[in-house]
C-alpha cells in the first residue's frame, strides 16, 4: 500500500442516501448558479429549502416559491406544471395509433420522460446495511450508475504503456467494489450492452463485494470526498459528438437529483482515458464544475475510493439521447434540450445583447475546410447586405476564437446559416425564436433537422436541387463519389427566398416581438 493521501474536500453526500436537508445559510443557493427560469422547479423539488427561504428575510428568491412548477419526471408532476410541454403539430403515423400516444412517445424518448424512465429502471446492484457501507445502483443495461464509498483499483495502469481510450479492460475482476451485498445475477443480466460508449457494463461486470469497508479500513491510497462524475467521452474535436457528452452529463444531473447540492459545481470530473484532455469546446465544462478536469493518469498506480460517484449516461447508447435518438414523427420542442441550452448559457454567462431595432440578425457560418465550402459565398452575403432590415455577420468558428465568444454570437442570432457540418450544433444555443438554415444537407437529411426539432427552433434547408451547382461528384477518402466531399454554389434568388421564410418565422414569434419591444423601451428610457 502506497502512502495514504486524503483529499478532504468539503464533503457532502448528495445522492439518494441523504438523511437531512441543510439550512439555507449552509446551502448558499446563489452558488448553484441556476438559470432564473429553473428556480421554480428547484424550490418545488426541495420544499425544505423553499421553507427556509420563506422564513429568511434576506432570501431574494421568494418570487419563485410556491409555484408548483416541476421538471416532468417527478412522481407528483403534472404535464400542466412541467418545465415545457413538447409540441406535436405533425400527423401521428408509424407505430403510434393516437395523438396522445404520439405525444407520450416523444416525451419518453426525447424529453424529461427519458429521465423518468431511467429513474424507474434503477436497481440496487450492491445493497448497504448501514449508512457508512458501500452501495451501487444502476439503470437498465447499466447505462447510468451511482455509488457510495466505492473502491476503484488503478494499480495495473502503471504497467500499461498504450494510451487508453475507448478501452473495455481498464478494470479487471475485483478492481471495482464495495462493502455491500452484491446481486451478481443482476450484474450479469444488465451487462448485455458491452461496448466502450454504450454502457458501464464493461466496468461493472467486475464489481465485487469487499470484506472490509474501503474507506474506514484504510484500503485506499486516495479518498475523494467531493462528488465525482466519471465520464467516457466521444470525439472531442467534433462539436456534434462532444456535445453528446455534455448533454448526457446534464441529463444525468437530473437522474441523480436527490439533494439540493445536485447542481452544485463543487465536484470533480474524471475522464475515463489517459489522454490529457484538450478540446476547442473545453470552456463548456465551466457550466458543470469549478475544478480542473482529471484523467486516468491522475490516479495511475493507485487505489482510489470515492465517497460519492456517478457514472453518467453515455454518448452512444442504444436508443440513447441526442445521438441515435429514435424521434417519433411530428413532434418537437423537447423541454430537456431547452433546459440543457439554458443551463450551459447560464453557466458560461452568455447573455442576449441589447437591441434598439427589430432588424433581423443573420449569421453565416463559413467553413475553412477542403469540402462543403460555399463557392459563391461573397455573392450570397452581398445580396443579404442589400436589405437594410438585415444585420449580416460572416463568422468562422475555429480554435482562435474562444468558444464562449462563439456562443455569444450564436445566441444573438435570429437566422443561423451554414453547410452540413458539426458547426451547426450551435443551433442548440440559438434563442427560442430563431431559425437554422442548413444551406445544403448533403443527403444527410435527418441529422440537424432532428437536432433542431429537439431544441425547438425552426429548420430550413435547400429545396430545389436544380438550383445548386456541385463542383464535382465528390471524392470519398475510401473511394467513390459522395456529396459531403465536394463544394457547392447556390442560386442567389432561391437563397433569398429561403432566408425570407426564416425572416417570416422570426417576426411571427411572440418571444421575438416581446424581447425587441422590451429592449427598445429600455434603450428609449436610457436616452
Amino acid at each position: 500500500m502506497s502512502k495514504l493521501k486524503m483529499y478532504i474536500l468539503n464533503s457532502y453526500i448528495y445522492i439518494c442516501f441523504v438523511l437531512t436537508i441543510p439550512r439555507l445559510s449552509s446551502l448558499n443557493i446563489s452558488s448553484i448558479n441556476f438559470p432564473e427560469e429553473h428556480l421554480p422547479q428547484y424550490f418545488t423539488a426541495f420544499p425544505n429549502v423553499a421553507e427556509e427561504c420563506a422564513k429568511d428575510d434576506n432570501c431574494v428568491y421568494k418570487q419563485y416559491l410556491n409555484s408548483r412548477k416541476c421538471w416532468g419526471y417527478e412522481s407528483y408532476c403534472t404535464m400542466e406544471n412541467g418545465y415545457k410541454a413538447p409540441s406535436c403539430p405533425g400527423d401521428h403515423k408509424g407505430w403510434v395509433k393516437s395523438k396522445q400516444a404520439q405525444f407520450d412517445t416523444f416525451f419518453s424518448q426525447a424529453d424529461f420522460g427519458y429521465v423518468k424512465e431511467q429513474l424507474k429502471e434503477l436497481k440496487v446492484m450492491c445493497e448497504p446495511l448501514f449508512i457508512d457501507d458501500s452501495s451501487l445502483e444502476c439503470s437498465q443495461y447499466m447505462r447510468f450508475c451511482r455509488g457510495r464509498n466505492l473502491m476503484l483499483n488503478f494499480t495495473n495502469l502503471i504497467k500499461r504503456e498504450d494510451n487508453l481510450r475507448y478501452k473495455m479492460d481498464i478494470l479487471g475482476p475485483g478492481q471495482i467494489g464495495g462493502y455491500c451485498k452484491v446481486f451478481a445475477d443482476r450484474l450479469v443480466k444488465e451487462a448485455e450492452h458491452i461496448s466502450p460508449l454504450q454502457s458501464w457494463g464493461p466496468e461493472m461486470r467486475h464489481f465485487v463485494s469487499l470484506n472490509n469497508k474501503p474507506i474506514n479500513d484504510n484500503l485506499c491510497d486516495v479518498v475523494i470526498e467531493k462528488p465525482t462524475y466519471i465520464m467516457k467521452i466521444d470525439a472531442t474535436v467534433n462539436m456534434y459528438h462532444h456535445f453528446c457528452d455534455f448533454f448526457n452529463l446534464y441529463t444525468s444531473l437530473h437522474v441523480n437529483l436527490s439533494h439540493p447540492h445536485g447542481f452544485s459545481k463543487d465536484n470533480h470530473i474524471l475522464i475515463w482515458e489517459t489522454y490529457t484532455y484538450e478540446s476547442a469546446f473545453k470552456e463548456t465544462w465551466n457550466a458543470f464544475t469549478n475544478n480542473p478536469i482529471w484523467d486516468l493518469k491522475t490516479f495511475r498506480g493507485e487505489v482510489v475510493c470515492f465517497k460519492n460517484v456517478v457514472f453518467p449516461l453515455l454518448p452512444r447508447m442504444i436508443f440513447g439521447l441526442y445521438y441515435n435518438t429514435p424521434i417519433i414523427y411530428g413532434c418537437e420542442k423537447s423541454g430537456l434540450f431547452h433546459a440543457f441550452s439554458k443551463h450551459v448559457l447560464n453557466g458560461l454567462n452568455i447573455k442576449l445583447d441589447n437591441r434598439n431595432s427589430d432588424k433581423i440578425r443573420i449569421t453565416l457560418l463559413s467553413r475553412e475546410t477542403k469540402y462543403r465550402t460555399i463557392l459563391n459565398e461573397v455573392e450570397l452575403i452581398d445580396k443579404l447586405n442589400e436589405n437594410d432590415n438585415f444585420i449580416v455577420n460572416r463568422v468562422v468558428y475555429n480554435r482562435s476564437i474562444p468558444f464562449s465568444n462563439q456562443l455569444t454570437t450564436t445566441h444573438n442570432t435570429d437566422i443561423f446559416i451554414g453547410m452540413h457540418g458539426a458547426g451547426l450544433t450551435h443551433l442548440l444555443f440559438l434563442p427560442d425564436w430563431a431559425v437554422v438554415f442548413e444551406l445544403y444537407n448533403c443527403e444527410d437529411s435527418a441529422c440537424y433537422s432532428d437536432l433542431a426539432r429537439l431544441r425547438g427552433v425552426k429548420y430550413v434547408t435547400w429545396e430545389n436541387e436544380d438550383k445548386i451547382i456541385q463542383q464535382d461528384e465528390g471524392h470519398h477518402p475510401e473511394g467513390g463519389s459522395h456529396p459531403k466531399f465536394t463544394n457547392y454554389a447556390f442560386d442567389v434568388d432561391e437563397f433569398i427566398r429561403l432566408v425570407n421564410i426564416g425572416v417570416e418565422h422570426v417576426r411571427s414569434q411572440s418571444s421575438f416581438l416581446e424581447f425587441v419591444k422590451l429592449e427598445q423601451n429600455i434603450s428609449h428610457e436610457e436616452l
